[in-house]
């Protein structure tokens, strides 16, 4: 397996075959997992094609598998950036770490994707909370 990355966070290592292997680790490792894992799997439910398929979980080792996006953006515009994570919001998913490093490119058929969401929102339920609030005041 080839390291991505190895971080405090997270362990990234890319197998053979071509998936990506995420170890989860350090503060809220736990709550970053499930997250991560019940975004992607919120994303796949509504065919969202630019994110990673969750393909194996190990729950009490925190580990995860999924399909491969793609490589690294090293450039792109603000603008481009901004329109990717706009088309993510589409699907009902605030990324909420929108930088460059968590947007790759699948060279198969020339799609910028995005990766990590350890931090991601799914809007419905930020919009079910409100409505919960509201409803109780």
């Amino acid at each position: 397996m080839h390291e991505i990355k190895d971080t405090q966070r997270a362990l990234v290592r890319i197998g053979y075959d071509g998936r990506v292997h995420k170890t989860f680790r350090g503060p809220k490792a736990e709550e970053r997992f499930a997250n991560e894992v019940r975004v992607l799997r919120y994303l796949e439910e509504r065919g969202c094609d630019f994110v990673p398929r969750v393909l194996e979980v190990d729950e009490e080792s925190l580990y995860m598998v999924t399909s491969n996006c793609g490589s690294r953006v090293d450039h792109l515009g603000e603008a481009r950036m901004a329109e990717i994570y706009q088309e993510l919001e589409g699907f009902g998913v605030r990324h909420e770490d929108a930088f460059l490093r968590n947007i790759t490119y699948r060279r198969s058929d020339g799609r910028f994707c995005v990766i990590d969401f350890e931090f991601a929102t799914i809007l419905d339920e930020v919009n079910d909370a409100e409505q919960g609030g509201k409803a109780g005041e």
